[in-house]
C-alpha cells in the first residue's frame, strides 16, 4: 500500500494522467461531433462530335485572325410567365456593351439575322445514346426553349435548349443517384479578351451541340461527387463526344441545411472537386453562423479551392419557347434505331479488350486515340487483337516518328483494311506489313508497296553472319548500319535486329 500511495504521489506521473485525460477528452469530443450532411447534385455540359445544332457550320474553334466584328448591346425580356429573370435583370442592370468576332465559318445564324435551321439530327441520336445509358425515358414529344442568357455569350440573349430524357438513373459505391432531366443545348461563345471595356466573344464556338445532365440532388459527400462525376464522364465518352481542355464542364450544387442552394461554376478537373465542396461547406456553415442575409446565388470556383460570386441564381422566369422551331417530335423509328446503334460504356469496353488479349497500355491508347470502330471494323477480317493493334496504332506511329509528319490521312482506314485483306489473303506476310506502310506513306500505291520485291530473310541472315564473321567484334548499331544500308528499303529495322540480336549471342 505505501509503494502505491508513494507511486501516486509522484508529480511527473500526475502530470502524465492530467495529459491522458486531456487527450481521451478530445477523442471523444471528435467522437460525438455530429458531420455536416450535405445535399448536392451536378450539371455535366458535354460538347458532342457533330456540326453545329442548328445550322450547319462546322464545330471547329479558330486560332487565326477573325475576319469581322460586329458590337450589341443585349436587354433582359420576360419570359413564359410574364417576369423577368433575377440573374437576367441583373446582368442587364450591368449596361455591358459586346463585341462578337466572325470567320468564313460563321453564319447568319450565329449572328441572330437569320432563323435556326431544324434540330441537327445526328446531335439529335448522340443526345439519346447518352439518356440511354442513363436509363432515362425519352420524351417523344418535346418544345424547344429559349433559357435567357444576357451576359453576353448569345448573340441573340438566349440559349435554345430541348428536353431530350428525364427520370433516370446510375448506381454508385453509395447506392442509386438519379438522373433528372438530359438536355440537348447550344454551346455560347467563347469569352476572348477585352478592348475599349467591351468584352469580346468568338462565335466560333456559339452553336456547338451540348448535352447537359442534371443529377438529383442525392450526393451525400464531396468523395461521391468526385465519384460520380467520373462515371458521367466514362459513359459521356463511350458517345461521340468531343475531348481535351474545354469540351467538358460541370456545375455543382450544394447546400446544408438551412442554407440557400449554390451553384459552382467552372470544373474542369474532378481532382479538384473535393477541396471546392469541403470549402464551400465551410464558407455556408459561417454564414449561418454570423446569420447573414442569405439568396441563392451562382459562384465561380477559383484555382485555391474557393469560390467568388458571380450572380444570382436564375429562376424559372428565364424560360420562354422557341417560336422559330416546330416541336420536336422523336418518333419510335428514331428511339429504335438509336437503340441498334448503342454504344457500350468504355469500363465494359476495357473488360472485353482485355479478354482478347491486349494489354493496360494498349487500351488506354486505342480509346485515346479514338480509334475502337476502326479497331472493330478490322477485327472482323482477322481475328487477331494483338495485330491489329499493331498496324492501326502502333506501326502508323513509328512510320510517323521516323517520317517526321503526319500519316493518318495517308494510312487512312480504308488503307489499312486493303492491307488487313491482302495479309488475309497470303499476298503479304505479316512481317512485311511496316515496310508495305512505308512505301504507301512514300507515295507508292498498294499495289506497288506490295509488290517490291524483298530480301528472303534466310538470305538476309546469311549475309550478317558473314559480317560478323569478317568484322567480329562490332556494336549491334554498327551491324544493324550496314546490313541496313546494304538491303535498303527491303527489310524493317526490328527484322535486322532481331536476327543481329541472335546472331550474336
Amino acid at each position: 500500500m505505501c509503494f502505491i500511495f508513494c507511486f501516486y504521489e509522484d508529480k511527473s506521473f500526475k502530470k502524465f494522467m492530467i495529459q491522458i485525460k486531456i487527450k481521451m477528452k478530445k477523442i471523444r469530443k471528435t467522437k460525438t461531433k455530429k458531420k455536416i450532411r450535405i445535399k448536392s447534385g451536378l450539371e455535366v455540359h458535354q460538347q458532342l462530335d457533330t456540326h453545329k445544332l442548328y445550322c450547319n457550320c462546322p464545330s471547329v474553334l479558330r486560332n487565326d485572325e477573325p475576319e469581322f466584328e460586329v458590337e450589341r448591346r443585349l436587354h433582359a425580356v420576360a419570359g413564359e410567365g410574364g417576369d423577368i429573370d433575377v440573374a437576367a435583370e441583373f446582368e442587364a442592370s450591368l449596361d455591358k456593351e459586346f463585341i462578337y468576332q466572325g470567320y468564313n465559318t460563321t453564319c447568319l445564324v450565329e449572328l441572330d439575322e437569320e432563323p435556326p435551321y431544324l434540330i441537327n439530327q445526328e446531335a439529335l441520336k448522340i443526345a439519346l445514346h447518352i439518356s440511354m445509358l442513363l436509363n432515362c425515358e425519352i420524351i417523344p414529344i418535346t418544345q424547344i426553349m429559349r433559357k435567357t442568357v444576357i451576359n453576353g455569350s448569345n448573340t441573340s440573349g438566349f440559349q435554345r435548349s430541348v428536353l431530350i430524357g428525364r427520370n433516370g438513373w446510375i448506381e454508385t459505391e453509395n447506392g442509386r443517384v438519379g438522373i433528372w432531366y438530359v438536355y440537348l443545348e447550344e454551346d455560347a461563345a467563347r469569352a476572348v479578351g477585352e478592348k475599349n471595356g467591351k468584352k469580346i466573344y468568338r462565335l466560333d464556338r456559339l452553336g456547338i451541340p451540348l448535352v447537359e445532365i442534371v443529377t438529383a440532388p442525392d450526393i451525400k459527400s464531396a468523395e461521391q461527387c468526385k465519384e460520380i462525376a467520373l462515371h458521367l464522364g466514362d459513359i459521356l465518352r463511350s458517345c461521340k463526344v468531343k475531348r481535351g481542355l474545354g469540351t467538358i464542364r460541370q456545375d455543382i450544387n450544394i447546400s446544408i441545411k438551412g442554407h440557400p442552394r449554390v451553384e459552382i461554376k467552372g470544373f474542369q478537373d474532378p481532382k479538384i472537386f473535393v477541396n471546392v465542396v469541403e470549402k464551400e461547406v465551410e464558407r455556408q456553415k459561417k454564414n449561418l453562423e454570423d446569420d447573414k442575409e442569405l439568396v441563392p446565388e451562382v459562384r465561380s470556383a477559383n484555382e485555391d479551392a474557393t469560390t467568388r460570386f458571380l450572380r444570382p441564381l436564375p429562376s424559372s422566369a428565364r424560360m420562354y419557347p422557341e417560336t422559330d422551331l416546330p416541336l420536336l417530335k422523336i418518333s419510335k423509328s428514331i428511339i429504335d434505331e438509336a437503340k441498334r446503334s448503342l454504344p457500350k460504356i468504355r469500363s465494359e469496353i476495357r473488360k472485353d479488350l482485355m479478354k482478347k488479349g491486349l494489354e493496360e497500355y494498349q487500351i488506354k491508347l486505342l480509346l485515346k486515340e479514338n480509334k475502337l470502330e476502326e479497331f472493330g471494323v478490322l477485327l472482323e477480317l482477322i481475328k487477331d487483337s494483338k495485330f491489329i493493334y499493331q498496324i492501326l496504332i502502333e506501326i502508323p506511329k513509328e512510320i510517323a516518328s521516323h517520317e517526321g509528319k503526319d500519316v493518318s490521312e495517308i494510312l487512312s482506314l480504308d488503307i489499312i483494311e486493303s492491307i488487313v485483306n491482302a495479309v488475309k489473303n497470303n499476298k503479304i506476310d505479316k512481317r512485311n506489313i511496316k515496310h508495305v506502310m512505308e512505301e504507301i506513306v512514300r507515295g507508292k500505291s498498294l499495289d506497288e508497296a506490295i509488290s517490291i520485291e524483298r530480301v528472303d530473310l534466310s538470305e538476309i541472315e546469311a549475309e550478317i553472319a558473314k559480317l560478323v564473321k569478317e568484322k567480329p567484334g562490332l556494336s549491334i548499331g554498327a551491324y544493324m548500319g550496314l546490313i541496313m544500308s546494304k538491303f535498303k528499303g527491303k527489310i524493317s529495322g526490328r527484322e535486322v535486329s532481331d536476327i543481329v540480336n541472335r546472331l550474336i549471342k
